[in-house]
Order: C-alpha cells, then sequence, then structure tokens
C-alpha cells in the first residue's frame, strides 16, 4: 500500500513507539505500506523531528528519517492551489499524494479538506486496510 505520512503521525510515532502510529513505522520498515514522500515532505519531516522541544533521541531520528526516504516512492508533485487549505504548508502532502495517487495518513484530518481531491487516513484506518 502507497501511502504520504503526514508529519504528526511520525512525531506521534516518535513519542510512543507501540502505538498506532508506531505500528506504522514498523510496517513501513517491513516493506508493508510505502510510503510517498517529496523533498519538501523529506525536509518537513528534518525539520519538525529534530526540534530541541521533541528531545527524540537523535539515532532513533536519524534511523526514521533514513527510512524514510530509503524506503519510499519519491515524486515531484505539481504545485497545487492553496488558497482553500486551512493550513497552507500542507500542500506539499496533498500534492504528493495526488501525484501518486495514494492517501494521505494524518491524525489531523481537519487540516485536509474534504475536497482537497484525494483520501485521507487515520492511522487506525491505514492500519485497518493493511490488515485487510
Amino acid at each position: 500500500m502507497l501511502a504520504v505520512i503526514d508529519t504528526n503521525v511520525l512525531v506521534s510515532a516518535s513519542i510512543n513507539r507501540e502505538g498506532v502510529p508506531g505500528q506504522l513505522v514498523a510496517r513501513i520498515r517491513t516493506l508493508e505500506l510505502t510510503p510517498v514522500v517529496s523533498a519538501a515532505i523529506l525536509d518537513e519531516y528534518a525539520d519538525v523531528l529534530r526540534r530541541p522541544r521533541f528531545n527524540f533521541p537523535q539515532n532513533w531520528v536519524d534511523d526514521l528519517l533514513a527510512d524514510m526516504e530509503a524506503l519510499a516512492l519519491h515524486v515531484r508533485p505539481a504545485k497545487i492551489d492553496t488558497s482553500n487549505l486551512p493550513d497552507p504548508s500542507d500542500a506539499p502532502f496533498i500534492a504528493t499524494a495526488m501525484a501518486a495517487g495514494c492517501p494521505i495518513v494524518t491524525g489531523n484530518a481537519r487540516h485536509f479538506p474534504a475536497d482537497c481531491g484525494v483520501e485521507i487516513l487515520s492511522p487506525a484506518q491505514c492500519r485497518s486496510r493493511l490488515t485487510g
């Protein structure tokens, strides 16, 4: 299964590796879930996960970022209109999902309007889809 993984899912996985977001990271590492990324998404992952306020272990962050880059499908999405987005910084996630024809997995669905052009899944919905 292909999916764009929102940064908040990786933050949640870093906080609680046993929770649903952590389980999704484990499924990425076992190649059951293929993340779809763009350069902008990888930059955001690194910026957010390395913020001092989170104080995540450096080796965890380095390994997670390396896996998200190495195990991902990389795309170069077209720019999209951001005027109807609650948070324009989410545009790269929508554009990447549109380019790959896959859903976005997020813990914050309200940032992605129903008419954004891609399917939005919660981490639990993604896990359910993976388990059939």
